[in-house]
């Protein structure tokens, strides 16, 4: 994937339409993706404007309960198609507390208080914040967690959901991936995150608070 040269402004917009696209689309959501398309509409050429826009072109025509079941069949429904970082990483095991208790330091320290509903590793919080609160840091966090992204666009692909493009316009945003990057994405496409269940129980976060 060609990796893109945008200005911060071009990063922040890309970053924060792929963050509305990518939460669940209830009568919060689905209203904003005109001001998504005028947005992406505005971006220089190249493939995050163009994969956002094949994903706006391609849910503008499902009725927005279609739609909803559709994003719950591909996100909840499917493990590997999940869109909590720390998840590829550390699955649901105690450590994964302490890579969650982190990131939330990382946003505090940008200023960011999360919704106490909101799990900070959600993919479309991490996004929010790249694009409104700290871009720097939001990409550090985005390319610490290349190899789980790059696993979630290679699910998607494959389950032949539209949902893959939000994904794939981030990742045209980021450097590499890097050799060590590409060997834990086949590490973790081999054996999958951890499995230990103890110590951290996690309920499933709703965009927007209802599903």
């Amino acid at each position: 994937m060609t990796i893109q040269s945008y200005d911060d402004q071009a990063h922040a917009t890309v970053l924060q339409a792929a963050s509305v696209c990518l939460q669940y689309p209830d009568e919060s959501v689905l209203p904003m993706f005109p001001l998504v398309r005028g947005a992406v509409d505005a971006l220089p050429d190249g493939t995050p404007g163009a994969r956002l826009t094949a994903f706006l072109d391609a849910v503008a025509g499902i009725p927005p309960g279609e739609l909803a079941e559709h994003y719950v069949r591909t996100f909840d429904n499917r493990r590997r198609c999940c869109l909590y970082l720390t998840w590829w990483a550390d699955g649901e095991t105690r450590r994964r507390g302490g890579a969650l208790a982190a990131l939330k330091a990382r946003y505090r320290a940008a200023g960011v208080e999360l919704d106490s509903t909101e799990l900070p590793d959600f993919l479309p919080a991490v996004l929010e914040f790249a694009a409104t609160a700290d871009l720097a840091d939001g990409l550090a966090v985005l390319q610490e967690h290349r190899a789980g992204i790059e696993l979630l666009r290679l699910a998607l692909i494959e389950v032949g959901t539209p949902y893959a493009a939000p994904v794939e316009a981030v990742c045209a945003l980021l450097p590499g991936p890097s050799p060590a990057d590409v060997a834990a994405a086949k590490a973790l496409a081999r054996s999958g995150p951890p499995r230990e269940q103890v110590g951290l129980e996690l309920a499933p976060f709703s965009p927007g608070g209802t599903r």
